[in-house]
């Protein structure tokens, strides 16, 4: 039934040209398709594809809707930062960053927000963790 089946992520914007900038100037992408009659714009993260679409209910979710794995949250985050990035500070029981980062047994995280209120993590699993997402990642594309 599900043989070919896929998955995508799904992000809302209130400003596709916005959104667009953000996910080119912060995130070094750009889009992999653009939909003209839409305006839908399609992006390849780590080969999976995340279509961005104009919507006035972009921003009201208030958890994460992407999730970014990175084999080093330091670089990135500083990388981040540099393109103007602010991350989200938690004290949550469960959950307590210490300057944007948090530190929740064999994965480090870090949230921020886009320029469209949407919630991006980014992690870095333990290298154990991160070996067993590559071979997941490894069997489903193949």
């Amino acid at each position: 039934m599900f043989e070919n089946l896929m998955a995508t992520a799904v992000l809302p914007a209130a400003d596709l040209d916005r959104a667009k900038g953000w996910w080119h100037d912060v995130l070094g992408r750009d889009p992999v398709f653009a939909d003209t009659a839409s305006g839908n714009l399609f992006y390849d993260v780590g080969g999976v594809t995340v279509l961005v679409y104009r919507s006035d209910f972009a921003g009201t979710a208030q958890n994460t809707a992407l999730n970014l794995v990175t084999d080093d949250l330091d670089r990135d985050v500083t990388a981040l930062r540099t393109h103007g990035v602010v991350f989200h500070d938690y004290d949550l029981p469960g959950l307590k960053t210490v300057d944007g980062i948090a530190d929740l047994g064999g994965l480090r995280g870090a949230w921020f927000s886009d320029t469209e209120g949407n919630i991006i993590a980014i992690g870095e699993p333990a290298p154990e963790m991160m070996a067993m997402v590559k071979k997941a990642a490894a069997g489903a594309a193949g």
